[in-house]
């Protein structure tokens, strides 16, 4: 979702542009937030989302959902 909503890919590195692996999840909150309190981190967007309904349209063809879905049957043309 990040990467369809800000355009971005959250697994590209922003210094060298090589691809980065997830290792692991942070699933304690408050490990999570004594990270966050140690970096001196704040939770604010460069830029908020897009609205969801002004690209809904744009998401659905980009990334069409499959198995949701089935295509109707091709009309067989004698």
């Amino acid at each position: 979702m990040i990467r369809k909503i800000y355009e971005v890919d959250p697994l590209t590195c922003p210094r060298c542009g090589g691809e980065m692996k997830v290792v692991s999840f942070l699933t304690e909150p408050v490990v999570v937030d004594r990270i966050i309190d140690h970096l001196k981190l704040v939770f604010v967007a460069e830029r908020p989302p897009p609205p969801q309904a002004a690209f809904q349209g744009l998401l659905w063809e980009a990334d069409p959902p499959t198995g949701f879905f089935p295509d109707p049957p091709a009309e067989h043309v004698p």
